[in-house]
């Protein structure tokens, strides 16, 4: 369970930063109620994890091999994808493109909503911008390997952590750290992650 809630942790705490997510925590951060985006974010959030373990037990249902080198095929494409990705990325600076699309969901979002916002309309923005932001990103997929070789209750309750930790940042001061934040290198720690949660998975089925 340590283990699993460690993985859990690690993984989306590194993922999340700098990601689509990540940004429309902070656009509605800049414009609502920190608390009110924060507890829509974290619950959209926390919804997809809980989703995610059970897609990844459902398929922990299947022959043991299967899953395992799944899981670990799943980990060495993205750990490749994500150190390819940084290779190609500036040495400083967010993704402006992940910027962007976030800044227009948000911008689409609130042109749907009357200009005077009930604090219900809010976390209701928020959950489902966040929700839908999340539906079949990296995170989720890496979730659902986890989840399926691993502890469910441990991994449930280290990503909900992780991407609490990540609203949390985005909300308090995400407009400053932002800035600060360096795509590149975040893209880099995730890919070597992923591939050394990819060398334990093939270890522990040794």
């Amino acid at each position: 369970m340590l283990t699993a809630f460690t993985a859990g942790l690690l993984l989306i705490t590194v993922s999340e930063l700098g990601d689509k997510t990540f940004f429309i925590a902070v656009i509605l951060a800049m414009h609502h109620s920190r608390r009110l985006v924060f507890i829509g974010v974290t619950a959209a959030l926390a919804a997809m994890t809980i989703l995610s373990v059970i897609f990844g037990q459902a398929a922990s249902l299947l022959p043991k091999i299967y899953v395992h080198y799944a899981e670990i095929a799943l980990f060495f494409t993205f750990g490749i994808k994500l150190l390819y990705d940084a290779s190609k990325m500036a040495a400083a600076s967010c993704d402006a493109d992940v910027v962007e699309e976030a800044e227009a969901a948000v911008k689409k979002a609130d042109a749907q909503l009357p200009k005077r916002k009930t604090p219900w309309a809010i976390l209701t923005e928020a959950f489902l911008l966040t929700f839908m932001a999340e539906w079949g990103d990296r995170t989720q997929i890496a979730t659902i390997a986890l989840a399926a070789g691993n502890n469910p209750i441990g991994v449930t309750i280290g990503a909900i952590l992780g991407h609490s930790i990540c609203a949390a940042i985005a909300v308090i001061g995400g407009k400053l750290i932002a800035g600060r934040i360096s795509e590149r290198q975040l893209t880099f720690i995730g890919g070597c992650l992923f591939l050394i949660f990819a060398v334990v998975a093939a270890v522990e089925g040794v």
